[in-house]
């Protein structure tokens, strides 16, 4: 007798209604399986492996026709769940219901965990409310898939739930739903689930310790999960990676290296999700020296090709300076996500090398494996700004508006259009191209707009921009500051006081500018008019040195960077005690001839200390590598990678 099975579809509605309406049972799966016993073993067979141990099974089978037991239904939905096989998985279940077969709880269980491995979340969801009797693990079962989806409302409500019902969690439970504490409103539901692992002693389970941790550091509340995680009887490499994310996640990178060279010295076994959060805490700091030692952990540890593993050394090598590196890194790569063509990209735009970012767009375009996404287009737009290429650039914001990129245009593109346009010297194109926006412009926008301003010191412009952003953005420090320098640099300096008077109003302050170089891997940092250095007699010293030696050379220092109305003696001094060249300076002194002195600045470098950077170069031959917010300039010989344009 030959029997035509019915479809998937068939199969899963039948198994829909025969869950919900169970009267109709046995009527609804004859259609599923056959009646004789061989034809039913050759249904529920066909999918399963050939070894021995499985044949042995299914001879078995054959010879108790339906008297299917618990170990041979645990075996066929074990290789279901593996193989994540829905439709056989569906004639397992259909087998038992047709046969009156009443699973234990376990392999209910086992139901609930392979539709959800099978992405069928309704039909796990309806097994467990059909379970006569439910237990810690199904519940935590189901959670948990609502939870590694991305449900976090579902999750949670279940886990209410499962609390009503009068079920007590265990520790996977609660490291599970931790998961789900996102946002404002799941981490106030987290602290309440906190106070339950105090009450129930789970607290120093390393598995819920991590959660915790974890949960605390991506609201922001680092000092909370650092004390979790030193509060932890034993830590496990889950532990450990996710504090360190969470130091390099809220960008404090110096505390994630600390951290991690710690844990290391504590013989700390490190993965790939490890290694990736510690390069991204280096990439925040340019350390480059540490940032190949931990490549060399990488390639010692022999770890597979995780390609978020890769991205991340791009990304660290691009924001250290070495695009070489990135490049092979990427030229090496058996497989490609969008994210490792954007870290590429963007590490050519850091840089201002336009025309390297125009023919990498190409290369992705024309391979067309991965399709390009907003951050890709951004990456390109802002390549073109940094790298003088404004026409280059219009013209691929103008194929975003006539669909010939399937990427939506949005306002992070238009402010890099203004962006682009502003450092163009376009300030009034740039203003007019704001004005025919389809939406209101945005306080970023805006602050582009008013950088330009005050690089081609276009007052009228910057004025009303600027006046604008301060009602927008009343407590955004940088808007004043920038409005101050555009001021200043015009001789205003009755509006400079006013400007000053203000922000003491409001209560706003100013980012500290800071420097810092890397030397035998330690990060010696300075701020300007830096006392606190150990060598910081000997730095000053070095910095005035300089000054009267680059003026032979023709160096004139640039007063309009100084935003005091002081004499031009004053002013001097006050340009020589700029972190950059504080740091310059010292690593003039402490580094050998043949290295490269590499500078990183968490502001945007002044005018005068890039003049002094090209004179180091030029008088003492050495290369120089200066990394502020914006971008790298790259100088050899007295010339910038910039060309002066940044």
């Amino acid at each position: 007798m030959h029997v035509i099975l019915p479809t998937r579809h068939v199969i899963r509605s039948i198994i829909h209604k025969t869950l919900i309406q169970q009267k109709q049972h046995h009527h609804q799966l004859k259609l599923l399986l056959p009646t004789h016993p061989s034809n039913s073993l050759h249904v529920l067979s066909t999918f399963i492996p050939s070894n021995n141990n499985l044949q042995q099974s299914l001879l078995q089978m054959a010879l108790c026709g339906y008297d299917m037991n618990f170990q041979e239904y645990n075996t066929l939905l074990n290789e279901c769940v593996i193989r994540r096989a829905f439709r056989e998985g569906q004639r397992v279940h259909a087998h038992m219901i047709k046969t009156r077969y009443l699973p234990a709880v376990y392999l209910r269980t086992r139901l609930i965990v392979f539709y959800a491995k099978c992405d069928s979340l309704a039909d796990a969801h309806r097994v467990l409310d059909e379970m006569p009797e439910q237990n810690v693990v199904s519940w935590t079962a189901m959670i948990s898939a609502y939870s590694q989806r991305g449900y976090a409302i579902q999750a949670l409500n279940l886990f209410v739930q499962m609390l009503r019902s009068g079920t007590e969690p265990n520790e996977f439970t609660f490291a599970t739903v931790l998961t789900s504490c996102t946002g404002s409103l799941g981490f106030f539901l987290g602290r309440q689930i906190h106070s339950l692992i105090i009450r129930l002693n789970y607290e120093v389970h390393v598995f819920v310790g991590s959660s915790l941790l974890d949960m605390y550091a991506k609201d922001g509340k680092i000092h909370e999960a650092r004390d979790i995680f030193e509060c932890l009887p034993e830590r496990d490499v889950v532990s450990c990676t996710a504090i360190i994310a969470g130091y390099a996640q809220l960008s404090l990178d110096e505390e994630a290296l600390e951290l991690f060279r710690r844990l290391q010295g504590e013989g700390m076994q490190s993965n790939y999700v490890t290694y990736t959060s510690v390069l991204t805490a280096l990439s925040g700091l340019a350390a480059l020296d540490h940032g190949k030692q931990v490549h060399n952990h990488v390639l010692r540890a022999e770890l597979p090709s995780y390609v978020v593993l890769q991205n991340s050394l791009i990304d660290m090598y691009s924001k250290c300076g070495n695009l070489t590196y990135s490049r092979r890194i990427f030229d090496t790569m058996h497989e490609r996500t969008v994210i490792s063509w954007n870290a590429m990209l963007v590490g050519y735009s850091k840089h201002g090398m336009g025309r390297e970012v125009l023919e990498l767009f190409t290369l992705m375009r024309d391979e067309n494996k991965v399709k390009p996404d907003r951050v890709t287009i951004l990456a390109v737009l802002s390549g073109c700004s940094h790298g003088g290429l404004e026409n280059k650039g219009m013209d691929i914001f103008y194929d975003m508006i006539d669909e010939k990129i399937a990427v939506e245009p949005e306002p992070e593109h238009y402010g890099c259009v203004v962006d682009l346009l502003g450092r163009a010297g376009r300030v009034e194109e740039a203003l007019e191209f704001i004005k025919k926006m389809p939406f209101e412009p945005t306080a970023a926008i805006l602050g582009s707009l008013l950088g330009a301003c005050r690089v081609h010191s276009n007052v009228d412009i910057g004025e009303f921009v600027g006046r604008r952003l301060l009602e927008i953005e009343p407590g955004n420090a940088g808007n004043y500051v920038i409005l101050s320098n555009l001021y200043a640099s015009a001789g205003k300096w009755e509006d400079v006081r006013s400007l000053r008077d203000l922000m003491l109003k409001k209560a706003v302050t100013k980012e500290p500018g800071r420097s810092w170089i890397e030397l035998d891997q330690v990060l010696h940092t300075f701020h300007a008019s830096d006392r606190s250095h150990p060598r910081r007699e000997e730095v000053a010293a070095k910095v005035k040195e300089l000054s009267v030696i680059f003026k032979e050379a023709g160096y004139l220092p640039d007063l309009s960077c100084v935003l005091h109305d002081v004499d031009e003696e004053q002013k001097e001094k006050m340009l020589l005690g700029h972190s950059e060249k504080l740091a310059l300076s010292f690593g003039l002194i402490a580094t050998p001839e043949s290295v490269p002195i590499r500078v990183i600045k968490n502001l945007r470098i002044c005018v005068d200390c890039h003049n002094f950077a090209k004179y180091i170069s030029k008088i003492y031959g050495r290369e120089v590598c200066l990394r502020d917010k914006n971008r790298f300039h790259r100088i050899v010989g007295g010339k910038c990678s910039c060309g002066d344009y940044w």
